[in-house]
């Protein structure tokens, strides 16, 4: 795998006439509470889509992705079944290439990426959205501890990663009840 980004394939125009909505944040921010409850939101409305992440990690009751092995994200990399893959915490992630498909339809595509991979989506896609899901120190690192995943990496370099919040479009500060925080971004996904 590579530490960089990687956007598949040639792009000699910015893709879709739909919008795609990139949901960034530190890890512990409720960056996929909040997906799961617009999803939820969504239910039934066909110009909407959550796609699920490839991992090269189990899913959890925290984060609803595809699990592949390592060998496996190589091999769909190396075929080009991956709109954008990345590294993090020593893991695989990919956003399945039906994305592009979904763009060019007119839907609008909700994925929570790294925020490393944000440059290379704006260049790639024409109509992109970012959303920086926050909270304070002392919460991220309660809810990393709550989750006890310990192949994600320590909890302290976890929070000492910079997030680059002038890239954002949108700013969550998810501190309250996450209801209310997933109808802010219920209004960006809507354009509210």
């Amino acid at each position: 795998m590579t530490e960089l980004p990687a956007i598949a394939g040639e792009r000699p125009a910015a893709i879709g006439t739909g919008r795609l909505i990139l949901v960034v944040g530190p890890s512990g921010a409720g960056k996929d509470t909040l997906i799961d409850l617009a999803r939820a939101a969504c239910a039934g409305d066909g110009g909407i889509v959550f796609p699920r992440r490839v991992v090269t990690r189990a899913a959890s009751r925290f984060e609803d992705n595809e699990q592949v092995s390592a060998e496996s994200f190589r091999q769909a990399c190396a075929r080009g079944d991956f709109a954008v893959h990345w590294e993090a915490h020593g893991h695989g992630y990919a956003l399945p290439r039906v994305i592009d498909d979904e763009l060019v339809a007119g839907r609008t595509v909700v994925a929570n990426v790294s925020r490393t991979v944000v440059a290379e989506l704006r260049r790639a896609y024409a109509d992109v959205r970012v959303v920086l899901v926050t909270a304070p120190a002392d919460i991220l690192a309660a809810r990393l501890a709550a989750r006890d995943r310990s192949s994600d990496g320590e909890i302290a370099y976890r929070l000492g990663r910079e997030i680059d919040a002038a890239a954002a479009d949108v700013t969550i500060h998810n501190i309250g009840n996450p209801g209310d925080h997933a109808g802010e971004l219920m209004r960006v996904i809507r354009r509210a």
